[in-house]
């Protein structure tokens, strides 16, 4: 029974890898700051197909993906993935209650999202948001409305680079300072005209994740060397967990690895045959189950 990678799940505001097994659905293995981690890429990576409405359709071809794209998609399964996609308007009829909110990255680096309420804080941890707030609840066309607002109106992007995200993770201000740069956009976009009235405003309480994230275990920023940028089969990562933000993994010697890279993979412990040149990660044989999360093993 092979399981195959499907990236970094954040469940109850802790970090986990997630797994699919044809015909056994979905699994996670849990992590924990301090573990030991190992594991090796094993033959090639493939499109993981269409995961909607809690459901994945497996890729009807069994397409084969490039090693640093971060996305596990074929090029139709991804275009398959988008015709249902909130995120590219192309969905304007759901009818869930959707927020607004702002999350904050480091000093300056600020952006407005929106995210099904049903969803709570999960896409604010999937980002890295380590400070972040809510504006506002309402239907989506009213949450989109208002996030393009809020863009135009505090130049503020709808998207920043993890690139610039990891350069400053190790850094960041105090609480108390984020907070202040949080609360101090938020009213200022409380108090901008043009609320859609349909959208139900949300008084501010900051949240942080630097806990959640460990960032306090960071000792300086990766250097371009430190951070993976493609798994190869074969290639291993070996090391200890001390921290998790966004997608990345922060190993105690200073690598970085970007989870994104791991899904779509079969990931097996390490073996002799590891190749090391490259950055790459490794994981436990799945017997009766997903592979487990214990000391040595995702």
């Amino acid at each position: 029974m092979t399981w195959w990678c499907t990236g970094i799940r954040w469940k109850g505001g802790r970090p986990a890898i997630g797994w699919y097994g044809d015909g056994r659905g979905e699994r996670v293995s849990e992590l924990v700051y301090g573990q030991r981690i190992a594991f090796a890429a094993r033959g090639e990576r493939h499109c993981l197909g269409v995961w909607r409405t809690g459901k994945r359709t497996p890729c009807p071809t069994a397409e084969t993906v490039p090693g640093r794209t971060g996305n596990a998609q074929c090029p139709e399964c991804a275009r398959l993935d988008r015709s249902f996609s909130v995120a590219a308007d192309t969905n304007a009829a759901d009818p869930r209650t959707y927020r607004v909110y702002l999350a904050w990255f480091g000093p300056g680096m600020v952006k407005v999202g929106i995210t099904a309420e049903e969803r709570g804080p999960a896409r604010l941890l999937e980002q890295g948001a380590v400070a972040w707030a809510w504006l506002g609840r309402g239907p989506l066309m009213a949450t989109r409305r208002t996030e393009e607002l809020l863009r135009a109106a505090l130049g503020v992007p709808d998207r920043i680079a993890y690139t610039r995200k990891r350069a400053v993770r190790a850094h960041l201000p105090g609480a108390p300072d984020r907070a202040r740069e949080v609360a101090e956009l938020h009213a200022r976009a409380a108090a901008l005209p043009g609320w859609p009235e349909s959208l139900e405003r949300v008084e501010c309480a900051v949240a942080d994740h630097a806990g959640a994230f460990g960032l306090d275990a960071l000792t300086g920023p990766p250097g371009p060397e430190r951070v993976l940028t493609e798994m190869v089969p074969g290639g291993s990562v070996v090391g200890r967990l001390v921290g998790a933000a966004g997608p990345d993994l922060h190993l105690a010697d200073g690598l970085v690895v970007d989870a994104r890279l791991l899904a779509g993979w079969e990931l097996t412990a390490p073996g002799e045959e590891a190749v090391t040149a490259v950055p790459t990660v490794q994981i436990p044989p799945a017997d009766a189950g997903a592979p487990a999360a214990q000391d040595g093993l995702f």
